[in-house]
Formats: C-alpha cells, structure tokens, sequence
C-alpha cells in the first residue's frame, strides 16, 4: 500500500489548507489556460470564487484534513452534484488533465504526486460512470 494510505497524513503532504488551495488555485488556472479544458470550463460559472472554495474545502476532507466542505455545504453526493451536467470521458480528461499539470506544478513530493493522481482519478471516474448510467 501506498505509504500516504498508511501513516502519512495526505492532508499535511498537500501543504494543509495553504498547499491545497494552491493546488486548486492552479487548476482553475490551468482551466482557464488549456484550450483541453474548454469543455469543462464552459460547465462552469464565469467567476470562479464559489467554485474554488468548493473544491479546496472538498479536496481537504478527502485527503484527511478537517471536513470544511460539510462544515460550510453540507454532505455531498458527487455524482448526483454533478448530474446536471454531461460528464463523459472528454469531460473527465479535462478535468484530470487540468488537476495533473496543477499537481505537478506543486512543490510536492513525486511519491505524493503520483498518490494525489491515482487518488483523485477514482471520483473523476466514479463521476462518469454514474452520469453515464443515467443513475
């Protein structure tokens, strides 16, 4: 198993609060850049700051930090979040594409880089899936 599964802490590896909103600081960056993420930016709304919020609460949770995403949200689904858009394999490269170059932009580790890909790459999967299925 992977040594961030274990005793490592994926949320202080990210750099706490400060790292991960970083990390998504350059995702939105990257979506904004990347003619690749056109078709996820489009799904978005013009100002960003709600959205970035979002994920960086979210982001810290995921990877073990405080729950600041149900704290200011509360529980979220994320598929059925993202239900009312169309999410396909285009969409879900997008969006990884954006979050791999915003990761390795990032002053981490390469074993924790290459953890933070794979980890993130199941819900953009599991996303897909389920608005594939029409669930």
């Amino acid at each position: 198993m992977n040594e961030y599964g274990n005793d490592m802490n994926p949320y202080r590896a990210a750099g706490e609060l400060a790292g991960i909103t970083s990390l998504v600081d350059a995702f939105y960056a990257n979506m904004d850049t990347f003619p690749e993420a056109r078709v996820i930016r489009k799904m978005h709304p013009e100002d960003l700051t709600e959205s970035r919020k979002k994920l960086t609460y979210f982001l810290c949770g995921v990877l073990g930090g405080p729950r600041l995403y149900i704290e200011h949200y509360g529980v979220i689904n994320l598929p059925d979040f993202h239900s009312q858009v169309p999410i396909g394999t285009d969409e879900r490269d997008a969006w990884m594409f954006c979050m791999q170059h915003a990761i390795a932009a990032q002053p981490y580790e390469a074993s924790f880089k290459e953890y933070l890909v794979a980890r993130l790459s199941i819900p953009a999967e599991r996303i897909r899936l389920v608005n594939a299925a029409g669930i």
